[in-house]
């Protein structure tokens, strides 16, 4: 099944990387594909028609050229042209591992190479990928942007105030589990650095470059990435669990922060006048702060809508994004050759045939192989409690009482749909039902 161009699609839709793909308006200068390339995996279409009706789908990793990686082990930097068939399947119909540039011009794969390279090339591929899942989808967006937002929310919030009450069951165990990744996974020597082709240096590289465009009002609020990305429209991509679920959660978030926020802000002065609140919202924007962009409000809240649409965007960063990106890590990671953390020799350079013996060398060795499916496997385990059943108490008010009564409310009611929604995807998608996903990074 790992070989198959349809599992690779897939896992674009319902991996540990899900917010890479967009939709292609048209080509990067530096892709080297032209019409007549790909036009025997279009169904009867040329290229330009396929952009022109939503079926063509990009990830565009090429930002890594040149990204210094530990021991000056080199990545990939490719990018992957995927085509929506008449069955909704996102299929593969060109990679290119490094972008073009004046002086080299590098091969474009596609289904109909030899099978052998078809599959190394795709194996490099998920190998950028990953690279790209472990250190932005994962510890940046979800780990380091919440222990951030952790630390000035207890630095500006007491603990009786509403706010504070309302985002305390997001932050549980954040803080510990964020300083034992650092000790044993991340810092040099550590678990990254032996099991990553990037290593410590590559994926502190690669934070670096991509959180200098990370904005939460679009990449942090879920329905605003999914139209910038291009998406969002269900019939032009008509399988994305990942989207789908997500905007259900997603939406339930909303309804409940909203419902506290109008509450205890019933009206504007109170809110203006909150003098916590404001120095929350300024600290989390300035530079001595936290320093995020595109925050809602951008460091003064005059409105509700404001207050609720960053408040929303913390709470599913911290339950919802994190469950995306890491409990299933062990199903991706687990079997080397599906979506490799590490891969050794030299990605191929031209279309010769190369056979199972030789995609062998280049996987992790048994060691490193044990390594990397012991630690997704820990890291995939859920040891807290799911979302809205929190392991400690902070509103007890009749406001916060009522708010979360129709939270967990809804919460079930999606969990019943997902259900139902798996029993016809071609593979299942659990990692969202909120039975699974927890209140906060623990893990």
């Amino acid at each position: 099944m790992w070989r198959q161009d349809n599992n690779f699609g897939r896992q674009r839709l319902q991996g540990c990387n899900t917010i890479s793909v967009c939709r292609c308006t048209e080509l990067p200068e530096t892709f080297g594909v032209i019409s007549e390339m790909v036009e025997p995996f279009l169904e009867g279409q040329t290229l330009d028609e396929a952009i022109e009706d939503k079926k063509i789908y990009i990830v565009d990793h090429s930002f890594m050229k040149d990204i210094q990686c530990t021991d000056n082990r080199k990545v990939v930097a490719p990018m992957a042209l995927f085509h929506v068939d008449s069955r909704g399947q996102l299929m593969p119909i060109a990679i290119q591992l490094f972008p073009n540039f004046a002086a080299r011009q590098h091969p474009v794969f596609v289904p109909s190479d030899p099978n052998g390279v078809w599959t190394l090339v795709k194996m490099y591929f998920n190998n950028a990928d990953s690279a790209f899942h472990q250190s932005c989808a994962h510890l940046a967006f979800t780990h380091l942007i919440m222990e951030g937002i952790a630390v000035v929310t207890n630095r500006e919030l007491s603990q009786s105030h509403p706010i504070f009450r309302l985002l305390a069951p997001h932050f549980l165990f954040l803080l510990a589990i964020n300083s034992r990744a650092l000790a044993k996974l991340v810092q040099p020597g550590g678990w990254i650095d032996k099991c990553m082709t990037i290593g410590s240096v590559g994926l502190m590289n690669i934070i670096k470059k991509k959180f200098a465009d990370w904005r939460m009002n679009v990449e942090g609020w879920l329905p605003r990435d999914l139209r910038k990305r291009g998406v969002a429209d269900t019939e032009a991509l008509p399988y994305y669990p990942y989207r789908d679920d997500a905007l259900l959660v997603h939406k339930a978030i909303k309804s409940y922060v909203k419902e506290i926020v109008n509450a205890h802000y019933d009206v504007t002065d109170k809110l203006t006048n909150d003098y916590e609140i404001q120095n929350w919202a300024n600290s989390l924007v300035d530079e001595e702060g936290l320093g995020l962009k595109g925050v809602p409000g951008n460091g003064k809240f005059t409105s509700n809508k404001h207050l609720t649409k960053v408040l929303t965007s913390i709470i599913f960063m911290g339950s919802v994004g994190h469950a995306a990106a890491n409990f299933s890590q062990y199903d991706d990671y687990a079997f080397p050759a599906n979506y490799p953390a590490f891969l050794r020799g030299n990605p191929p350079e031209d279309k010769a045939d190369i056979s199972d013996e030789e995609i062998l060398q280049h996987l992790p060795d048994k060691n490193m192989t044990l390594s990397i499916a012991a630690i997704t496997k820990l890291l995939s385990d859920r040891g807290t409690n799911s979302l809205g059943c929190f392991e400690k108490k902070y509103m007890f008010d009749p406001i916060g009482e009522a708010a979360h009564s129709r939270f967990t409310a809804s919460l079930k009611e999606i969990t019943k749909n997902i259900a139902k929604r798996n029993e016809t995807r071609p593979e299942k998608y659990p990692y969202l039902d909120p039975n699974e996903v927890p209140n906060a990074i623990s893990i």
